[in-house]
């Protein structure tokens, strides 16, 4: 079975991203919290550490603190039925704790000097930001997206491209730097880069068997997601692809016996990845795609026109298309990757990312004919959640599929 060496490199560029925050000689640098598909290269281009709160929630998940968070922020006032990742950071916040101390070793989270938002895979990030622009007495600036695009037009692109660059006055003004096109440009080739050789990494499961798996991708979409405009994430994903290549040519897969492929659409239920990685493997089956592993792929970022490419690259993201489109791209993805069986995870608190409340899936089904499964579940409240149930239902729909082969 493919192991991924590179992970040991990957523990060490996320450890000096995070204490790079906290350096233990010289000035603190300024630091802007920025939403997952945020601007992040237009902060970077003006000196800003770039921290990510998204990625906070999704590590309280992994590490399941979030269930001891979840319920202080429900009692000030955040309800249960919003996004768990809010509810267990504010929560963890108002603790004054985070998994970061004991990963990293780092006091805290980083203090913000700014707050970046883009609403257009959450409209929820605006309230999550607002919270954290009362508490550190900071700016909070955000970029509203066109939701549920369908084509991509001028005056969209137009838009949402204005708003980012109408925030560069306020942010010169708090990181001390006067803004320089020509180091956007670099920041914006870095994440393509970054984004051209993500993609590589995701399309090597494409082979029969598959090298990797959906879970896999959720641990290696780090640099992505975190590092992107950097040289850093850069350095990551060539030295990963280089070491898929071994794994390609020597035919080595993920999963045991691979035999039944699968195509995991929504956010991972970030307490479980172990569980359904090893549940899925059980009964020789590979999650090998995904439209969450997807979300940071960017081709349409360019440095020779850098607010208009940002604006478009992050305004055409899955979660933000119309229902035409959705069933589109998921129909090629299932030919691209060859799949047998679609699963949808509805997140209880993530509406934004469940596609399962609509009619997609049945739609989806009768244009490929491939079978699909709903399961119940949340990104980080596992009370939404039953391995039980979970279990017997993708036992059942695994084996209809192989009986159907």
């Amino acid at each position: 079975m493919a192991k991924i060496e590179a992970n040991k490199q990957l523990k060490q560029y996320l450890k000096e991203y995070f204490q790079g925050f906290f350096p233990p000689a010289g000035p603190r640098p300024k630091v802007a919290w920025c939403t997952s598909v945020g601007p992040a290269e237009l902060l970077i281009s003006l000196g800003f550490q770039v921290y990510y709160p998204e990625n906070h929630g999704a590590l309280l998940g992994a590490t399941r603190a979030a269930e001891k968070y979840i319920p202080v922020a429900n009692a000030g006032g955040y309800s249960p039925e919003i996004c768990s990742y809010l509810t267990s950071d504010i929560g963890a916040f108002q603790q004054h704790e985070t998994p970061l101390k004991e990963a990293y070793g780092i006091p805290s989270v980083p203090p913000p000097d700014v707050l970046i938002y883009n609403t257009n895979q959450c409209r929820e990030v605006q309230d999550w930001f607002a919270y954290y622009a009362r508490s550190f007495k900071v700016p909070s600036l955000g970029v509203f997206s066109p939701w549920k695009i369908d084509q991509l037009n001028r005056e969209q692109i137009g838009y949402v491209s204005h708003q980012i660059e109408a925030m560069i006055p306020e942010l010169e003004r708090i990181s001390g730097r006067t803004f320089d096109l020509d180091r956007l440009k670099e920041v914006i080739a870095l994440s393509r880069r970054t984004s051209d050789l993500w993609l590589e990494f995701l399309q090597t499961a494409r082979q029969r068997p598959s090298p990797i798996t959906f879970f896999d991708g959720c641990i290696q979409m780090a640099p992505a997601v975190v590092l992107r405009g950097t040289v850093a994430a850069v350095d990551y994903y060539e030295l990963l692809n280089r070491e898929m290549k071994g794994h390609l040519a020597r035919r080595e897969g993920a999963v045991e016996k691979e035999v039944v492929r699968l195509y995991w659409e929504g956010m991972p239920v970030w307490g479980k990845l172990r569980f359904f990685s090893d549940l899925l493997a059980r009964f020789g089956a590979n999650a090998v795609a995904s439209t969450y592993c997807d979300s940071w792929i960017f081709t349409d970022f360019d440095p020779a026109d850098p607010f208009v490419s940002m604006a478009e690259a992050y305004t055409k993201i899955f979660i933000n298309r119309s229902e035409r489109v959705k069933e589109t791209i998921l129909a090629e993805k299932a030919a691209e990757y060859e799949i047998d069986g679609i699963i949808y995870h509805d997140a209880k608190t993530c509406p934004y990312n469940s596609n399962s409340r609509f009619g997609l899936p049945q739609r989806v089904t009768a244009k490929t004919g491939i079978p699909h499964l709903i399961f119940d579940g949340d990104v980080n409240d596992l009370r939404c959640f039953s391995e039980e149930q979970t279990t017997t239902s993708l036992e059942s729909f695994v084996d209809q599929i192989k009986e159907n082969h």
